[in-house]
């Protein structure tokens, strides 16, 4: 029979990619029953026979990744996790940077659609919900990190409430009787939501905060020098601090080797995000909560390859944190 219709006309005629359609008249996996029908269907009307028959043709998926930034603390274990589970070299990725613009994290929608992806991870940096995308275009979208503000949609997030009363705990566990909170910028959910959590476990346990409220400042080894100094003219029993990430936990450990405290022995410090950069090169090495971004990238994938199979899981789906002991709230050796 002679061909009559391409692939890209039998995708449009069943209303799919033209990687969904070829994967349905390739009887491939992950794509639905139904689907597969209507784009069966298309191709006996279109008339369409592959130029290679059929045994020979295998396009694979394609799916695309939309980055707020690329460069940022998050991006990139949550990208590598999310390969993991595509598998290599089984679905394509096309990785986007909309570096902090809803402009340009548009455009690169527009363009992603226009290649005919199978779907998209839309990923964020900050841990605040945002504004959804799904409106837009006929896509299976998965938002990562930062949730979408509409409870359609499919997000994966961290348990950052879940990170704080951990922390919380392990201080406890480890000896302290008085804690500081000090946290980053108070405007950000993960601050409000770790820090809230903290303060109602230790509370719970009857552990004196130091100060008696948060320090909220900014996520950085200045601001946590600063605080650790303030706190400690204020409070000088204080014995615990339970910082907002890494890098307010590493400039608390600076500005204490600087008052002469022990750590440890005197005083135990934790933080947030296991960064490798801040957690491993510190003396003594940092204890912080892990955030399992490489599991939010899996998770966010799987989901997407439900979505794309006709199957998808709505709402918030949270990942869980594990603590990671070192040195700074447990004597080894």
């Amino acid at each position: 029979m002679q061909q009559t219709a391409s692939l890209a006309a039998v995708a449009a005629e069943a209303g799919v990619s033209v990687a969904t359609a070829s994967k349905a008249l390739n009887d491939r996996p992950r794509v639905g029953a139904g689907t597969r029908a209507r784009v069966v269907a298309a191709a006996e009307r279109l008339g369409y026979v592959p130029r290679h028959g059929a045994s020979r043709f295998r396009l694979r998926g394609t799916v695309g990744i939309i980055a707020s930034d690329l460069s940022g603390r998050f991006a990139l274990p949550i990208m590598m996790g999310a390969e993991d589970a595509f598998g290599l070299g089984s679905i394509s990725l096309l990785m986007c940077d909309a570096r902090g613009d809803a402009i340009r994290e548009r455009h690169h929608l527009r363009a992603l659609v226009e290649r005919n992806v199978d779907g998209i991870i839309v990923l964020g940096s900050l841990s605040s919900p945002r504004p959804s995308l799904s409106g837009m275009f006929e896509v299976p979208l998965v938002y990562a990190y930062a949730p979408s503000d509409l409870a359609d949609d499919t997000s994966v997030d961290a348990s950052h409430e879940h990170a704080g009363a951990m922390a919380a705990d392990h201080l406890v566990q480890s000896g302290a009787t008085k804690v500081a909170v000090v946290a980053g910028d108070p405007h950000v959910r993960a601050t409000a939501e770790r820090s809230r959590a903290a303060r109602r476990r230790l509370a719970e346990a009857g552990v004196e905060i130091a100060g008696g409220a948060v320090y909220a400042g900014e996520y950085s080894e200045p601001w946590g020098r600063a605080a650790a100094r303030a706190v400690t003219e204020r409070d000088p029993d204080v014995d615990g601090f339970l910082c907002g990430n890494d890098q307010i936990a590493r400039g608390v450990l600076d500005a204490l080797k600087e008052l002469g405290r022990d750590v440890p022995g005197r005083a135990r410090v934790i933080g947030h995000d296991n960064w490798a950069a801040m957690v491993e090169p510190a003396r003594p090495a940092l204890t912080s909560v892990d955030m399992n971004l490489e599991e939010i990238g899996r998770v966010s994938a799987d989901l997407l390859l439900r979505a794309i199979d006709g199957r998808p899981e709505p709402g918030v789906h949270h990942v869980e944190p594990r603590l990671v002991v070192r040195g700074s709230t447990m004597r080894t050796g």
